[in-house]
């Protein structure tokens, strides 16, 4: 093929298609319309606008039940048909597609040039490490809970009890949203002033990402705000906005903090194996395209989960170096407490940000014990030492209590 090409991968069920012939349908019905019925003359200014079927990869077992044939198409689209942006590639390669019956979007590779108009991670993994002073082990996050209803000083003493545990990086809940009791600027002051004390009596720095949120043409001027507040990092809901407004914050070089993207709405898109958009690229690939500094995502340990494979899968995605920008941290998160804490070491490694709402606020001690028993996990885990041995040396009662709890899975 000559010229600059995206290639969309596609898996589609179908118990008796002609799949050869549905790759050629997709590349032809999605770029020019029609090509049999061009005359020749017209075929030769068109041809660099025709979309190519790369691959066509049938699984169909012998004696199959009904439902299980499918295929993946891997189908080619010239970068001459849309403009360099995320939207226009989506709407491209599955816009009317995604409505044409079971057919998911499994993965999307980049052309060069397409890929250079995107910068990626402002700071990557390695940026916010460098951030936090931290490069031997995982980071801890911790989220705030019970946050609707509650004013500054609630808001700030929260806060402080997280950062006295020993936490990296704090994040605000997803549904905090500008309101009279927390505004903006007032909950950043109060927060990184909380910050500033927790400091001065565990001498470790501090990540707090505010949520950032409003109408999207004042996205930039709210992250400004927060910035000029003291915020140091931010939260985005990415899918309720759009990646091109990630992209556009992340591109803005008068946002200089790290982004941490929240995966809310993903479970519309990624969990059917025969719909949507695979997590992946979802809440992998895309999001660190975008701009994603650390991207939160289901765990496959704890309430709400998604399968290892899937999971190991937007690990990669996101710290794969065939991508020309910086890698972004995986986040794995929801039910997550200090007895998980070896098996999320045993899968993701050192690279990888430990997040804990209830883990940290439900230890039976307090939040900033909370905090405590997952450093002290994480130490253990470091050593190879099993937690439940762990739990009983002296100066581990955090632990001990932790794994008294919740128990230990190694």
């Amino acid at each position: 093929m000559n010229g600059a090409y995206c290639v969309a991968t596609y898996r589609c069920y179908d118990d008796k298609a002609d799949f050869h012939k549905k790759g050629l349908s997709i590349a032809v019905g999605l770029t020019v319309g029609s090509w049999t019925d061009l005359p020749e003359a017209r075929k030769a200014e068109m041809e660099k606008h025709l979309g190519r079927v790369v691959s066509v990869t049938i699984h169909e077992p012998e004696g199959a039940a009904p439902g299980v044939r499918y295929a993946d198409l891997k189908i080619a689209y010239p970068d001459v048909n849309f403009s360099r942006d995320l939207p226009a590639l989506l709407v491209t390669v599955f816009g009317k597609l995604s409505m044409d019956g079971k057919i998911k979007l499994v993965d999307l590779e980049f052309s060069p040039s397409f890929l250079s108009a995107f910068p990626g991670p402002k700071f990557g993994l390695e940026g916010v490490r460098k951030l936090l002073g931290v490069h031997d082990r995982p980071l801890l996050m911790s989220i705030f809970k019970s946050v609707i209803g509650h004013d500054l000083a609630n808001l700030r003493e929260q806060f402080y009890l997280q950062a006295l545990g020993g936490v990296d990086l704090i994040k605000d809940d997803e549904i905090l949203f500008e309101n009279p009791l927390t505004p903006l600027e007032k909950r950043v002051e109060a927060c990184m002033e909380a910050a500033r004390e927790a400091e001065s009596r565990t001498g470790q720095k501090l990540l707090y990402a505010v949520n950032l949120t409003g109408k999207t043409s004042q996205l930039a001027a709210n992250a400004k705000r927060a910035i000029a507040a003291g915020a140091n990092a931010l939260l985005f809901n990415v899918l309720a906005y759009g990646y091109d407004a990630l992209h556009e914050l992340s591109a803005d070089r008068d946002i200089n903090v790290p982004i941490a993207t929240h995966p809310a709405m993903a479970g519309a898109l990624y969990p059917s194996p025969h719909y949507g958009i695979a997590a992946p690229l979802l809440l992998g690939k895309l999001m660190r395209l975008a701009g994603s500094d650390l991207s939160l995502f289901p765990s496959p340990y704890g309430s709400v989960v998604m399968p290892m494979e899937e999971n190991m899968a937007v690990k990669t995605a996101l710290l794969d170096s065939s991508l020309p920008v910086r890698k972004a941290f995986p986040v794995p998160s929801a039910g997550i407490h200090p007895g998980l804490v070896p098996l999320i070491l045993r899968d993701f490694g050192q690279d990888v940000v430990v997040n804990a709402g209830g883990g940290i606020h439900g230890h039976p001690m307090g939040t900033a014990a909370g905090g405590q028993a997952f450093r002290q996990a994480m130490a253990a885990a470091q050593s190879g030492i099993p937690l439940r041995e762990a739990a009983g040396k002296p100066g581990n009662e955090a632990l001990e209590a932790a794994v008294g709890l919740w128990g230990a899975k190694e």
